[in-house]
């Protein structure tokens, strides 16, 4: 049932392509050919240059800015890694020391029950 929705929903899905398209193609052919435009990323860049935001622009500045603030970010993550590493080492040493407590209860529990 499911297949042949599927199926109904496909043929009329490219019989409504193949329609748009047919309508479409003699419009496009009337139309012009056009040459491709061409930027000039010189002319482009000097009116960028020349706008009064960028006039105290300093990429020196910017840079020390965007390096200074991802010599803070580096920080703070090391920190946090180094706080996991920590809290990790600390679950490890307490599981390591309580499978120790069992270790000695199980001797203890296993020469009580024999009989002497």
């Amino acid at each position: 049932m499911l297949y042949l929705i599927a199926l109904i929903l496909l043929i009329c899905s490219l019989t409504g392509l193949g329609i748009i398209i047919r309508r479409k193609i003699p419009v496009l052919l009337e139309l012009p050919e056009t040459a491709p435009v061409q930027f000039d990323f010189k002319i482009i860049l000097s009116k960028i240059k020349s706008l009064s935001v960028f006039e105290d622009f300093s990429a020196e500045m910017f840079l020390h800015k965007i390096l200074s603030k991802i010599r803070v970010l580096t920080l703070k993550f090391e920190n946090k890694t180094s706080n996991w590493l920590q809290r990790l080492r600390q679950k490890s040493l307490k599981k390591k020391f309580s499978e120790n407590d069992k270790y000695w209860q199980e001797i203890k529990d296993s020469t009580e029950d024999k009989p002497r």
